[in-house]
């Protein structure tokens, strides 16, 4: 029997990265998604006169994005690949099942997970609907 995503779960499955790294994740997706597009068109990159204004302003490199990349990328291959599944059973017409979810993004893994996660739009929404559906909040302690 597979469970839906609106089907209670008594007993989460074995994730294999830790909730503190998702909840990293998400953190860092939600910093980058949240920047602007530059207000100046030949602005440097870096803008010692107003740095708060350039923390939320999309100007290359954007540094939480290639952060996130690298912090992915440096993750296990179980660990890649347990986002890569909750991140699509997150999403509306994503897997029906962590079961399903973790088969599928078991067989597509390759070397480029950090660039597709990365570039997924709503990437920490999906992160949080996929944890929620599995029983597991990004808030609940880690295991010491």
């Amino acid at each position: 029997m597979s469970l839906s995503k609106q089907t209670p779960i008594t007993d989460p499955p074995e994730i294999r990265v830790p909730i503190d790294t998702v909840s990293f994740i998400i953190s860092k997706a939600c910093e980058f998604a949240a920047k602007t597009a530059s207000s100046e068109a030949r602005e440097p990159v870096v803008d010692d006169d107003d740095i708060e204004a350039a923390i939320l302003e999309d100007r290359t490199p954007n540094t939480a994005e290639l952060e996130l990349e690298s912090y992915i990328s440096d993750l296990s291959d179980g660990a890649q690949i347990d986002l890569v599944a909750l991140m699509w059973l997150g999403r509306e017409g994503g897997p029906s099942d962590w079961e399903e979810a973790q088969r599928i993004a078991t067989e597509e893994h390759n070397e480029h997970t950090a660039e597709y996660l990365c570039g997924t739009p709503l990437l920490a929404s999906y992160l949080e609907e996929g944890l929620a559906a599995v029983g597991r909040s990004p808030e609940e302690p880690s295991a010491v």
